[in-house]
Formats: structure tokens, sequence, C-alpha cells
């Protein structure tokens, strides 16, 4: 495998997960937040938003050039998203379980840079 192709993969997380909160915010609403908390006519609109800016990271990650470095800085910067979702699903719980398929995601693409970053120091 490439250091393309795992750029590929890392942008191909962005490009599910993203495409689905562009294509159907309210099922991702549905699925990912707590009851309570589904309510108010801005939420769809916020998911799409959020959706369309991972499907323009998914576009970064599959065009760019990427370095050791970039695949090492890249790798850094998902840590502090492993918080987040830490602390939104069990601290000041706002998503049910199923909202750690975004962690999930953030995992396969932490792993995926740590190859990235072995394949481009060789």
């Amino acid at each position: 495998m490439t250091a393309r192709h795992i750029q590929y993969f890392i942008a191909s997380v962005f490009f599910i997960l993203g495409g689905w909160a562009v294509l159907a915010p309210q099922s991702v609403i549905d699925v990912v937040f707590l009851p309570e908390l589904r309510g108010g006519k801005l939420l769809p609109f916020a998911i799409a938003c959020f959706g369309a800016q991972a499907m323009i990271s998914g576009l970064f990650a599959a065009f760019a050039r990427f370095t050791s470095t970039t695949f090492l800085v890249y790798g850094i910067a998902l840590l502090p998203f492993f918080v987040f979702n830490w602390w939104f699903t069990f601290v000041e719980p706002v998503f049910t379980m199923f909202g750690l398929l975004d962690a999930v995601g953030n995992a396969i693409m932490l792993w995926l840079c740590y190859l990235g970053w072995k394949k481009t120091r060789a």
C-alpha cells in the first residue's frame, strides 16, 4: 500500500461520515444524539454544515501531497477529538453510544496516519 492509498483511505472516512451528515442529517440526529437533544430547526442545518466541512477535509486528504510530517501532524491533530467524543458521550452526555462512530473513524484515521508516517519515512 502506498502513501497515496493511505491518503485515500483517510479521505474515505471523511467522505462516508461527512456524506451521511450532508445527505441525511436527520438520520444522523436520530441515531447519534440523545432523544432530548434532537429538537430544533437549526440542528439539521448544523449537522449538514458539519458534514460539508468533513467532505472538504476529505478532498484535502485525498488530493494533497502528504509527507511524513503531514501524517504525523495530522495524527497528533486527531487526538483532541478523542477527548471530545469521550466528554460528550460520558461526561456531559449529548451523544448516544452510536455517536462513538466518530471515535471509530478517528481511530481508523489515526492508525492510517501511523502507517503513512512509517511508509513515508522509509
